[in-house]
């Protein structure tokens, strides 16, 4: 048999723990239970109070009685007003309010019967000091009643969540930082205990705070303070920061073992529950140094509202940015073409979400498919045309030359020949820098679009304005080497780098996409404009720095591994913004690249040679083809390079010539 204290025990432990900080709240009726005996106990210190003054309590009803007269009048206010309704721990002003009213209309009714009886009988029932006393007494006790209930139960929580909660130091100590604070010091459900702030600026021999925690001032160097604290990590709103000093910081940071969460501005909080969901560990996308690209949306917005528009590889990566980009100005249709459903059905269902109002259309089509496109340029007489649609993966497209030609080339042509057919305004081609002195099938394809474009431009009576745009390696798109980076660190390692030197230019999704909308206005047409990409990137210096980002210890805990260039792969990607090959224009961002025009009906015959040579499936003579229209083709680590030397090349059109005689 368990005694009572065994049961006793059991609420304290185990399942049948108490858990205070659990419950949900307490039943309105203890709640009013518990604010009635609040208000007798203010009964009896008012009687205590009064019992040895010259103060004499009317007797014409005794002092029980008027004590239940008084609750009974409490009560009846109480079921009226219902300040017993809200939850405790979160009293408001409301609450408070509905309180305050309830005591002053019991007080003020007992009072103003209490002189009504004096009119009439010249008698009174109640002392008028007792029942202001009573009033006094019996709010200031609902009132602390309900303060200790919330702050004991912050305390609690606090202390329950502290215990698990990462100590962190924010960085800085402006506006946006003091703000964090507070937000990270009010809300007690953050995964973050606020030590202090650190700042280089302050005077180290004095003593400051904030929110009433110390401001920690770098004294030597930031490594050797974040040393010195007993902290888990910092807090750094990274668009506060220049991109060299966000980073020295991060290394300082990953060299003390230091986790880095990364904080946006606050105004671009939307709701309170916001705090939880923006505060997440730093990518190494927030650290590359790109300065904002600031756009001219006045021209876009001439250039783009009340216009149809055609984006082709609506669903990828670059097509959907544009297509999210271009639905901010109003265009009269949007038509978003790509063969790839899945995509489509997703970017559909955002764009009904989130663009309510605009009028768009998905086609499932494919541009090699020229029956096909006349159908949709016939139906939809379109004004400008973003082309997006291309086959951009190096290796695969270097196994499978006859696919990038479908696409890249073919695709361009069909496009192109009914653009200026049907007196489209503007042509945008999205290219590569992989065009650039191309090294692999991928890029000579892209080339070879940009040649077939520009020269069009040149015929007579094309009306169209065609406008190439050409940039590099872009953050975040499918395929892309931070994606797949993260995965392979998700999955333990090893993270595996091509080679040990290789280098790429990077630029975001979102700022490549505005450059694009941008160049398209700034074009007449037959231009090639190439963006600023910034400095380049040593991949393995990426791969690195991404490991540390997670946690862990390159070589260490995970391991990189260098698995040789890929077939097609260039170690170092061509320089875009090299003056003596481009010009400014009135966008420092944007440049022309000043590359000959050749002659249109030389290129269309030799691209029509290509694309039969696709049709038939032969590879190798695609590439020689592609060879000889782009005579700066050369390619790297691939089985097509033996097309690179002059003697196989003779021996084999020797041999070619002589199968022909036979």
């Amino acid at each position: 048999m368990k005694s009572a204290l065994d049961y006793f025990k059991n609420l304290y432990t185990g399942d049948n723990s108490l858990k205070l900080l659990d419950q949900k709240y307490l039943p309105r009726g203890i709640v009013l239970l518990l604010d009635v005996f609040l208000c007798f106990i203010s009964l009896v210190l008012v009687y205590f109070i009064l019992i040895d003054t010259p103060l004499k309590f009317p007797l014409i009803i005794s002092l029980p009685l008027q004590a239940l007269v008084i609750l009974g009048t409490t009560i009846f206010y109480f079921l009226i007003f219902k300040p017993f309704s809200g939850i405790i721990r979160h009293s408001t002003f409301a609450d408070i309010l509905k309180l305050t009213i309830s005591i002053f209309s019991a007080s003020a009714t007992i009072i103003l019967f209490n002189y009504l009886l004096h009119f009439w009988l010249e008698k009174k029932v109640f002392l008028t000091t007792a029942i202001v006393l009573y009033m006094l007494l019996s709010f200031t006790s609902l009132l602390l009643f309900r303060i200790i209930v919330k702050e004991s139960y912050q305390l609690l929580k606090n202390s329950a969540s502290n215990a698990i909660a990462k100590k962190v130091v924010i960085i800085g100590v402006d506006d946006q930082s003091i703000s964090l604070g507070k937000a990270l010091t009010t809300e007690s459900n953050l995964p973050f205990r606020l030590v202090g702030f650190v700042d280089k600026n302050l005077n180290p021999k004095k003593t400051h705070k904030i929110l009433g925690k110390p401001i920690i001032s770098v004294k030597k160097s930031f490594s050797e303070t974040l040393s010195k604290l007993d902290i888990d990590g910092v807090l750094l709103i990274t668009e506060s920061f220049s991109g060299k000093v966000k980073n020295q910081i991060v290394e300082d940071c990953l060299s003390n073992n230091l986790e880095v969460y990364n904080v946006p501005l606050l105004e671009t909080w939307n709701k309170k529950e916001d705090i939880k969901n923006k505060i997440k560990p730093i990518e190494i996308e927030d650290l590359l140094d790109r300065e904002p690209i600031i756009i001219d949306k006045e021209l876009l917005e001439s250039d783009l509202r009340g216009k149809t528009i055609l984006v082709t590889g609506g669903a990828g990566s670059i097509g959907s940015e544009i297509v999210k980009q271009v639905s901010e100005f109003d265009p009269m249709l949007l038509v978003i073409l790509d063969q790839a459903e899945s995509g489509l059905h997703e970017l559909e269902m955002f764009l009904t979400l989130n663009f309510p109002k605009l009028n768009f259309i998905i086609e499932l089509a494919n541009i090699s498919k020229m029956r096909r496109m006349s159908i949709l340029f016939s139906k939809y007489k379109f004004d400008i045309i973003y082309h997006a649609a291309a086959y951009k993966h190096v290796p695969l497209m270097e196994r499978n030359p006859h696919e990038a030609i479908y696409v890249n080339v073919l695709g361009t042509v069909n496009l192109s020949i009914l653009a200026v057919s049907y007196f489209v305004d503007k042509f945008v081609l999205i290219s590569t820098d992989k065009a650039v002195n191309p090294t692999n099938v991928m890029g000579a394809s892209k080339r070879t679009a940009e040649m077939y474009v520009q020269s069009l431009q040149k015929e007579k009576g094309v009306n169209t304005s065609f406008i190439t745009t050409r940039f590099g390696n872009v953050l975040g798109s499918s395929g892309s080497v931070i994606p797949h980076f993260r995965k392979q660190i998700l999955q333990g390692g090893p993270v595996t780098v091509t080679h040990k030197n290789i280098i790429r230019y990077f630029m975001m999704i979102p700022e490549a996409c505005q450059l694009v909308l941008q160049a398209g206005t700034m074009g007449k047409g037959g231009e090639i404009f190439v963006f600023d990409m910034g400095e380049p990137v040593k991949i393995i210096d990426l791969a690195k720095k991404m490991i540390r980002l997670s946690g862990y210890e390159p070589y260490e805990d995970i391991d990189i591994k260098i698995t040789g260039l890929r077939p097609g792969e260039k170690l170092y990607e061509e320089l875009l913004n090299d003056s003596s090959i481009s010009q400014q224009t009135h966008h420092p961002k944007i440049m022309i690249s000043k590359v000959p025009v050749g002659n249109f009906e030389n290129i269309k015959i030799k691209v029509k040679e290509i694309i039969e040579s696709a049709h038939q499936g032969e590879d190798e003579v695609i590439v020689r083809l592609l060879k000889e229209l782009v005579p700066e083709y050369k390619s790297e680590n691939s089985h097509f390079v033996h097309l690179d030397s002059p003697k196989k090349e003779n021996k084999g059109l020797a041999l070619k010539k002589e199968t022909s005689k036979i």
